[in-house]
């Protein structure tokens, strides 16, 4: 996934962000499958974080579950989501720190600013954030 700009399909756009929506005061979380490199379907996961609105921790069991789907569909880990109800859409220190998967995008959505939602993507490797355009397609 070393594209330049990485393309998501509207309708699973949407899905994010309605996600994100129902649960304004706490951080959502979750995978998001790809199929041939194409992102094709969301998982949500809970967030068992003790401080779910500041930080989200992916309930393990529900992880693993999620995984095991894809698998059984042929499809690949994406990319891992989050929200921020009241921060910008981009990696915290604490979600630097944790980012275990440096294959797979980090996708930001922010409620910080009332009545826009904005989603950003990022690639974590090595302790360092770099942020990848999302463009929307149908």
């Amino acid at each position: 996934m070393n594209a330049a700009e990485i393309h998501i399909p509207r309708k699973l756009t949407n899905q994010l962000l309605h996600l994100a929506q129902l649960s304004p005061d706490f951080e959502v979380c979750g995978l998001v499958s790809s199929h041939n490199g194409v992102p094709s379907r969301c998982y949500p996961v809970a967030n068992c974080a003790e401080h779910p609105e500041q930080r989200f921790l992916l309930d393990a069991k529900q992880q693993i579950a999620a995984m095991a789907d894809m698998r059984e569909r042929g499809e690949q880990l994406f990319a891992i989501y989050h929200s921020h109800p009241s921060a910008p859409a981009q990696p915290s220190s604490h979600d630097v720190e944790l980012a275990a998967y440096p294959e797979a995008l980090y996708l930001i959505i922010s409620l910080n600013t009332k009545g826009i939602l904005e989603m950003r993507g990022f690639k974590i490797k090595q302790q360092a954030a770099v942020e990848i355009p999302l463009v929307m397609n149908d």
